[in-house]
Formats: C-alpha cells, structure tokens, sequence
C-alpha cells in the first residue's frame, strides 16, 4: 500500500512514548487452581489437565499453580503426575502449588522436588486484612507466628516460597510491613499481593504497590513482586495494568476469567492486552487453543460477544463496516482489513475477520458472501433473493440458512 502503516492510526494510548516495563513482565496461570474454584466449572481430568499445561506452555506461561496439597491424598497424586508431566516433557513451566502457612501444606513441596528436579514453587498465604482477623479471631502476632514457623521449615528444607497475603488491598500498612518484611527475611523469592474479594480501583492498586516496593527496597534484597487480582467490580484487567505500571514484574490470570465468585483476571485477555500495548513480545497464534481447550474440560461456555475468541468478536453484518472490511480485503491487503474497523488485529491471535449477512447489511456483504462460497456473484437476480432474504431477517444468517437463501443446495454453486 501506498500510505504508510503507521500513518494510519493515530495511536492516542502511546502519546508521549506510552509506559514501557522496566523489567520483563511474566505469568502465572491459576487456572489449575483458584480458577477450579468456580462455583460453575467441572475438575477435568489428570489427562486434561497435561493437556492444557501443553497449551500453556505453547503460549509461553511462564509459571503454573497445579493446587492445594493440603486438600488431601487425592489432590497431592494428582499435582504430583501433573508435575512429572511438566518434568517429563521438558515444558518450560515452573510449577508452584498453594499452600496455607503450616507445615503440613509445605511438606509435600519436597517430594515433588525430589521426585522430579523440579524447582517447585510453595506460594504460601496467609489473611492479612483486620476484617479477616476479627471473624478468625487473630491477632497480629497470631498471623507472625504461623509465617515464622512455616517458612523457617520451608527455608530449612530447601525449599523456595512466595509469601502470598490474603486481601491485602483491604489490610493496614502496618500488617501489610510485618508480614512481608519477616516473610523477606525468611527467605521468600516473590511475594504476592492479593485483591482477593475484587476491591481495588487502578488507584488503589497504585498506592498499595508503591507502598509494598518501598518495603522491598528497605529490605535490600532482589524479591520479585506479584499481582493477583479478581474481577468482582471488573476492574481485573485494568488493575492488573495498574500493578504492572507501579512495578509488579509478575501477574496471576485464569483461562477465561474462571474463579472463585466472579472470577480471576482472564490470563488470554491479560496476554492480548499487553502484546497489544508493547509490553510483551511473543507468537501468540495458539493463544485460541488454549481458550477453546480450557473451556471444553472445565465445560465453560465462551460467551459469544466475549473479546478476540467469542464467536461475534471478528463478525460484522453492518454495512458501512463490512463494506470497508470487504474494501481492505479487495485491496489484497490483510493488515488494513484487520484493523480498518478493529481495534484488535484478529490475525495476531490466530484469528480472522469474518463478514456475514443480516438485515442490517449492504449489498456488499452478500457479494463478498457469495464469491467467498463459490457462487456468481454477478448474477443481479441472486444477489437480490439473499438480500431479500437479509432485510426479512430478525438475525444475522448462518451459512446454512444463506446457502438455502441463493434456492441451491448448500455447498453447491447456483
């Protein structure tokens, strides 16, 4: 094309350079985990769950939670084969599991590393906020007692923690410093920092993230910093971009948003965002297969308007918009097609745009139809019976109901 790509869309998210991480941004995917607390979604497989940590690793997760030891003997077999699985096939995942601050949680952590050579993560947690302390009846020194003693077994048995602390965006400064501060001087490699009931606003999670660095940098020490957030306010991913522009270097998702009431940041969306905003640099072609693969073994429906993998999300019948989709295309140019009435390039993600037929379309959208299955799209007469069809229409028409529309049998040309 003539006019220069980048002459063609005024890019207002980037004016003035737009923020750019200091340090690489990576993942962790609690799918296997908290996303396994939705109160709607089934416990797949051992077998299913090898599956979607082949997807993970084919989108480049970094790090994967595989669950609760503590939930008992069934649960501690079952993360131990997933384990073996990520040994066993050389998947670029490092595996963390959950675990509450006893030692009993944590001991498993050392089989797992003993039966594999893996470096398995023990993300410990604890409730940090005065809400929690009141219904629990804690106190301050209650909750220093269970991070002392639990991740001085850990640090004694080799075995490497981040300190998770429950609901901190609603805990006192105070908690939030003796917690973390004792955790990093036990040795903790990352800490986390929860919005575990879906509090925060991008400005709270500014404060709070500020607030945990400085705790860090007094400590003097290299801790890695995690964000894991909940979407009950869907402010997920706005937070989660929030956490990563005041300095967290890691952030938790879940397949589709799957988790504990309304949910958990959408790992896909998360990965799609920052692509998007330069943030991250990978081939996420196959990010589709593992949103589809994830949703067929927790048997969750992706909703149909739901962004880049719902099944409307590259789909336009309008027809101002198809006819300049349908422009681009005739241009022979993908890239302008993808983007000429999208804000998010479908190709990216292994996905395309789609032009379809409805009372709300051109005569356009039905001579582009047409051509694409093989009929003549010159032919007025036919052109005129599936527009006629469109206009009478209450919805945009499947390819069924547009082939049964030209009077031919489907598939074949008139």
């Amino acid at each position: 094309m003539s006019a220069n790509k980048h002459e063609l869309i005024y890019d207002w998210n980037t004016l003035a350079g737009g923020f750019k991480p200091a340090s690489p941004i990576t993942f962790d995917d609690e799918t296997l985990r908290d996303g396994l607390q939705s109160p709607s979604v089934f416990d797949p497989s051992v077998a299913a769950k090898c599956e979607i940590l082949d997807c993970m690793a084919g989108i480049g997760i970094e790090t994967a939670n595989l669950g609760l030891p503590g939930a008992g003997e069934e649960h501690r077999r079952a993360i131990m084969a997933l384990t073996q699985h990520i040994a066993r096939n050389k998947l670029p995942i490092r595996p963390n599991v959950a675990c509450r601050t006893v030692i009993g949680d944590i001991e498993p952590v050392r089989a797992m590393m003993d039966a594999t050579g893996l470096s398995v993560l023990a993300c410990c947690f604890i409730g940090s906020s005065p809400i929690r302390q009141y219904t629990e009846n804690w106190t301050i020194d209650t909750l220093l007692g269970h991070v002392e003693k639990s991740l001085s077994y850990a640090r004694d048995h080799g075995i490497p923690v981040m300190f998770v602390t429950e609901d901190t965006t609603r805990a006192h400064p105070d908690h939030i410093e003796a917690l973390y501060g004792l955790a990093i001087d036990l040795g903790a490699e990352r800490i986390c920092i929860c919005d575990t009931c879906g509090h925060a606003t991008p400005d709270g999670v500014r404060n709070l993230v500020s607030f945990v660095k400085r705790i860090v940098e007094r400590k003097g020490r290299p801790v890695g910093l995690d964000w894991h957030g909940h979407r009950d306010r869907n402010l997920d991913l706005a937070n989660c971009m929030a956490a990563v522009e005041s300095g967290v270097t890691e952030v938790h998702g879940a397949a589709l948003g799957v988790g504990e009431r309304a949910g958990n940041a959408p790992m896909d969306l998360l990965l799609a965002n920052f692509k998007l905003l330069g943030w991250i640099d990978r081939d996420l072609a196959r990010l589709g297969d593992y949103v589809r693969t994830c949703a067929k073994h927790l048997r969750v429906p992706i909703p149909h308007n739901y962004p880049i993998f719902g099944n409307d999300a590259f789909v336009t019948g309008t027809g101002v918009h198809a006819a300049a989709v349908i422009k681009a295309l005739r241009k022979g140019d993908p890239w302008l097609a993808d983007r000429v009435y999208s804000g998010v390039p479908a190709a990216d993600f292994g996905e395309q745009q789609r032009v379809s037929v409805g009372p709300m379309s051109g005569k356009s959208n039905v001579v582009w139809w047409l051509e694409q299955h093989g009929y003549d799209a010159n032919s007025e007469a036919l052109v005129e019976r599936v527009f006629a069809a469109a206009k009478a229409a209450d919805h945009l028409l499947s390819d069924d109901e547009l082939h049964r529309a030209t009077g031919a049998n489907k598939g074949h040309t008139a």
